[in-house]
């Protein structure tokens, strides 16, 4: 039987890639976005799109439109970057982190859970920005916050699915050169997403609640 992915924020960057790898995999490839590029058009996926993952209504409509679809592999791509520190300081771009970064995968986690079977598995894009023992110079406060409760929610749920035999990991998907860090990275988003695969292969419930490098570093919390 054909497996099942459900990817966030696919419309560009990591997320498109990951559209790509799965199929090339010959997975059902379901794609959530607020506005499909057009290179997601070109695929052959299932796009869900108008879907703001920050908000409680679409996440029901989300949820309305997947009811009765099961999923192997829930991916919760979504995300923004700002830079904050306390010589730059925005209140408002910090809070959007967390809603968007830290709250919203919770939120279509949760709403997706009837459709998450035995041996399916969550796999949460997170940052090594998230680690506080990795944290050495300061800056992106919002980001960092919003990556860390990502993970301690993620590690959370890996001890909470563990009895429905539902894998969890979180995964630094590398410095990736996506229009999120105006193409500053050091990886392209296609290699990013091909080693976020393996590292999601090998993801089971003996690891659940671990945290990647997607080069399969294990970094620290």
């Amino acid at each position: 039987m054909t497996k099942h992915v459900v990817i966030t924020g696919a419309n560009r960057g990591i997320g498109l890639n990951l559209c790509r790898q799965y199929l090339a995999k010959g997975y059902h490839v379901t794609a959530v976005v607020r506005t499909p590029s057009t290179e997601l058009k070109e695929l052959a996926v299932t796009v869900i799109s108008n879907i703001d993952v920050a908000n409680g209504a679409d996440i029901a409509a989300l949820e309305n439109q997947l009811h009765g679809h099961k999923i192997d592999l829930l991916i919760n791509n979504a995300g923004i970057f700002h830079n904050e520190s306390m010589a730059e300081m925005d209140f408002d771009t910090i809070n959007q982190q967390i809603a968007v970064n830290a709250v919203a995968p919770i939120r279509v986690t949760h709403a997706l859970l009837h459709c998450l079977g035995v041996d399916a598995k969550v796999a949460m894009i997170s940052s090594r920005l998230g680690s506080i023992t990795d944290n050495d110079s300061g800056g992106y406060i919002g980001y960092r916050m919003s990556k860390a409760a990502l993970n301690a929610a993620s590690v959370c749920l890996a001890h909470e699915l563990k009895s429905k035999k539902i894998a969890v990991g979180l995964f630094h998907p590398g410095f990736v050169q996506t229009q999120m860090v105006n193409f500053a990275g050091d990886i392209s988003a296609e290699e990013s997403a091909q080693c976020l695969t393996q590292r999601i292969d090998e993801l089971n419930l003996s690891n659940s609640g671990g945290f990647w490098h997607a080069n399969g570093e294990t970094l620290p919390w």
